[in-house]
């Protein structure tokens, strides 16, 4: 894993100043991939160019998205910044020195980190649609951070981690590949009849984040696919012989 393949994603920012201080965050540690859910035409480029200084080229360079599922469909991690837990929000959150850890691992890839608006953060919806939940750790008293220091943080784990190059290390399959895989499970699951028993969007969802965290490799996917298929089969079976019975 290399400093070219994070990628910073702003979900919603409302400061066009906020976004030019998070440019020269990242610069500050090598990291040069913004992209942003929002429309360019929304911020005002003076105000970004007034703290980013000489890292504007990073907002020159910056990609728009409507969402942040198309903002990250492209990525093998998606990681979403929070302060709470909860059952719509994530049940485990890593540190950015874990987070960065877990990413040193992987050989290729793009890795995405998601942090949102700064008044509200990232809403319960925005942060199911990342893999993995994140949280920096301050006090109880006063846990809202700066938008562009949160950056700071992990920009400089990542950069702490990632500057000197990985020796071994593996490719993990895309978010995209991901959705198949957790399809194919869930589709082989409703083959037995595991539904009546528990919702197919909340299993989809569990299964995503568990797969995640994995960051699983092509030809694990495909093992795992092959495991629940044939288990399928042998149940599907099963309840023939012991309906003809």
């Amino acid at each position: 894993m290399k400093l070219d393949d994070i990628y910073i994603v702003l979900c919603r920012p409302d400061e066009a100043r906020n976004i030019g201080s998070t440019c020269r965050a990242m610069a500050n540690m090598g990291i040069k991939n913004l992209r942003i859910v929002g429309k360019k035409a929304d911020y005002d480029e003076e105000k970004v160019k007034i703290l980013a200084i000489h890292a504007f080229s990073i907002w020159e360079n910056a990609v728009f998205f409507d969402s942040i599922e198309e903002a990250t469909k492209d990525c093998y991690v998606s990681a979403g910044t929070t302060r709470r837990r909860g059952k719509k929000r994530k049940e485990w959150l890593l540190t950015p020195d874990e987070f960065s850890t877990k990413v040193n691992d992987i050989e290729t890839g793009k890795v995405a980190i998601i942090f949102g608006n700064e008044r509200t953060g990232l809403t319960d919806e925005e942060l199911e649609c990342c893999t993995l939940g994140v949280k920096i750790p301050t006090d109880e008293e006063f846990g809202s951070l700066n938008l562009s220091h949160a950056v700071q943080i992990f920009c400089y784990e990542l950069y702490k981690h990632l500057k000197v190059p990985t020796l071994t290390g593996y490719t993990p399959i895309t978010l995209e590949r991901l959705s198949k895989t957790v399809t194919s499970l869930t589709d082989d699951l409703k083959k037995v009849g595991f539904f009546s028993v528990t919702g197919r969007p909340e299993m989809e969802n569990f299964w995503t984040s568990v797969f995640a965290r994995a960051a699983l490799s092509e030809g694990e996917a495909q093992y795992i696919e092959k495991i629940f298929n044939k288990a399928a089969g042998l149940i599907s079976r099963q309840q023939q012989e012991s309906s003809e019975n």
